[in-house]
């Protein structure tokens, strides 16, 4: 075979052979990364590793081991280029894409369609803040002396309104928070309004019926097209089903799940943003605040979990007296769609009508307390958004509750330490309130304990008065005191707390006046007394007595053992070096930036000796230890560098 021939053949060897060699150096360093990302490290490699081969063959691609140099500069090149974009990437993304172990599917034209799509909303909502006095937050150096004249809440709302969509949502959930929030800024974000422009009956339409899987006509004897209800989510529908149940039927929106990511996205950059440059960003901790609203809202994406949710709380409601929740037709419901029972009443904000009709809202509103405390404090699964607008009053005076897409859980011991807090605010108990928190709440080694218990003291001091009960608000005080000692409360507990505030207004709202704080501490005392009654009792201390039993029948052993020891000095005492995580991230830390140092450094002196290597010594292929000893110059420089960086951004003390 001739050389022309011999070299065609060493071509087609030579693809399939760049590619399994580049599958096995990612491989062998264990990269993990997109499609595209690894697209790119391989055909870097690939170009490097045919440029080296070339300059070592003299320049003469049809030069004998060529193909030979080119594959064995490919796996080389493909470790290091790997490693490199690794370097490269944001800290702590590329774990979490490992303990994911995803690999996206190639869709080029679709990420570049999202991506403008992207740009161009957020061009938007900049535009927006510009016009709103906005702009210089989100890194504009100009500021609009004629927007800021207005008072800034008012200013946030109408920006709000005007982004639409999630933005409007997330100040509505805003405006419930006043543990985070000043007064002024939750009753101007209370007024906004989703107003959103309602989706045609004939994408709703198809919508439906993608979802069932048949025409409207063979499921449901009618269907109202004109909307009862629309968000930004979905919208609402009167139907009557074949079989003559009256029924709602809540329809996701045509592309909302799209939409609604990249809105999401958006807003968390821009929160974090905000929270990193504002010093009221980094006080109300708006991007905490928008990471719960994202998780809530992803949730809430699924019908499937709201379907549950009313399902197993309407178990739990069965034996509640005067409570109804709306019964789910599974068999219709998917995760875009949900078809449930119509209730018929007044919704809870019409006070005047609820009186008219003749029933005693005062009594209604104990009720609906009574409920959503069985649910918070015996069940663990509640409803975490019983705004008026959830809460109707049924013409046989019963109470319904609709929309359980936000619910919250309480697991037995967040529920004990619950009651705990509650009471000992009650009891103005300082050490039992610390205690209560240390079992619930994620306390670090740093926080300084008896420091948190006189702020305690202080805060029952100035928020409970003697032999007051606890109100939301001073609940609300309680996490945000936690909050700043840096103790990390649990989102549950944040949720529920949340509720509270959304329940004082709601019974506020059916019934002007109504003492949450005292019928609350009545129906707990009725609570504590149906679970600890005498019998109960002297159970519970008969089976924590036997608990016991084989503990105390042991302690006399052990304390004389230990007594012995201590005479005999034989004592000893074991200590963990490594007891928490942050001693083993910064031990890790450590040992990591000292291995990069090294290599920097062993790396810097391989390549120095490579570079003195001269003609003399070597006749042939002066230029490949050349070409490496620039390499590893460069890559010796960056290691250093980066060790430098990490130190420089940690403090230099």
């Amino acid at each position: 075979m001739d050389q022309g021939g011999r070299f065609a053949v060493e071509l087609i060897v030579l693809i399939p052979g760049l590619v399994i060699v580049s599958w096995i150096a990612t491989r062998l360093i264990g990269v993990r990364r997109s499609w595209s990302a690894s697209l790119i490290s391989i055909l870097v490699a690939w170009l490097l590793a045919i440029l080296c081969a070339w300059i070592v063959a003299g320049r003469e691609l049809t030069a004998p081991g060529f193909v030979r140099d080119t594959l064995a500069l490919a796996f080389l090149f493909t470790m290091i280029v790997a490693v490199g974009v690794d370097m490269l990437a944001r800290p702590g993304t590329l774990a979490r894409g490992d303990e994911a172990g995803l690999f996206e599917v190639p869709r080029p034209l679709r990420h570049i369609q999202l991506q403008l799509d992207t740009f161009r909303r957020t061009r938007e909502l900049a535009r927006i803040a510009r016009a709103n006095g906005f702009g210089h937050l989100l890194g504009r150096a100009k500021r609009n002396a004629d927007a800021e004249r207005e008072p800034p809440e008012a200013r946030a709302r109408r920006a709000l309104e005007q982004m639409g969509g999630m933005f409007v949502k997330l100040g509505q959930v805003a405006s419930t928070r006043t543990d985070l929030l000043p007064k002024d800024a939750i009753a101007e974000l209370s007024k906004l309004q989703d107003d959103v422009a309602l989706a045609s009956p004939s994408s709703m339409e198809s919508v439906i019926e993608r979802q069932l899987g048949h025409p409207v006509g063979q499921v449901f004897a009618e269907f109202d097209w004109q909307p009862v209800a629309a968000a930004s989510i979905a919208q609402a529908y009167f139907a009557t089903l074949r079989s003559g149940e009256a029924v709602v039927v809540k329809v996701q929106r045509p592309g909302i799940a799209k939409v609604i990511e990249r809105d999401l996205g958006i807003m968390l950059r821009i929160t974090q943003r905000l929270q990193d440059r504002t010093p009221q960003g980094r006080r109300y901790r708006i991007h905490e605040l928008a990471e719960d609203f994202a998780d809530g809202v992803r949730q809430e994406l699924d019908f499937r979990v709201e379907g549950r949710n009313t399902t197993e709380i309407g178990r739990s409601m069965a034996d509640e007296p005067g409570i109804h929740v709306p019964r789910i037709y599974d068999e219709f419901s998917t995760q875009r769609l949900l078809v449930q029972e119509r209730l018929d009443g007044v919704s809870a904000r019409e006070s005047g009508t609820i009186a008219d009709m003749g029933f005693d809202t005062e009594e209604l509103a104990d009720r609906l307390l009574r409920a959503a405390l069985k649910q918070m404090l015996t069940d663990g699964l509640f409803h975490a958004d019983l705004h008026p607008g959830n809460v109707f009053v049924l013409r046989d005076g019963d109470i319904g509750m609709i929309d359980f897409g936000a619910t919250g859980r309480l697991d037995p011991l967040t529920q004990a330490s619950l009651r705990q807090m509650l009471l000992s605010v009650s009891l103005r108990d300082a050490a039992m309130l610390r205690q209560a928190v240390s079992e619930v709440c994620s306390i670090g080694a740093d926080v300084d304990l008896d420091a948190l218990e006189r702020a305690l003291s202080r805060f029952m001091s100035v928020h409970v008065g003697q032999g007051a009960s606890v109100d939301a608000k001073a609940l609300h005080g309680l996490l945000e005191l936690l909050t700043r000692f840096g103790i990390g409360v649990p989102s549950d507990l944040t949720t529920f707390s949340r509720a509270l505030v959304v329940l004082e207004g709601t019974l506020g709202t059916m019934s002007p006046g109504f003492s949450l704080p005292d019928h609350a501490q009545r129906i707990a005392a009725e609570f504590a007394a149906d679970q600890f009654g005498s019998a109960n009792l002297e159970e519970m201390a008969k089976h924590e007595l036997l608990t016991l039993m084989p503990v105390l029948r042991q302690l006399p052993r052990h304390a004389d053992r230990i007594a012995t020891q201590v005479e005999r000095g034989e004592l000893l005492a074991r200590v963990s070096l490594f007891s928490t995580s942050d001693d083993t991230r910064f031990v890790s830390r450590m040992v990591n930036r000292v291995m990069m140092g090294f290599l920097g450094a062993a790396l810097g002196v391989i390549s120095v000796v490579l570079l003195s290597i001269s003609q003399e010594t070597v006749v042939t292929g002066e230029a490949f230890f050349q070409l490496f000893g620039y390499v590893g110059l460069l890559g010796s420089v960056v290691l250093i560098l980066r060790v430098i960086a990490a130190i420089v951004r940690d403090g230099m003390n």
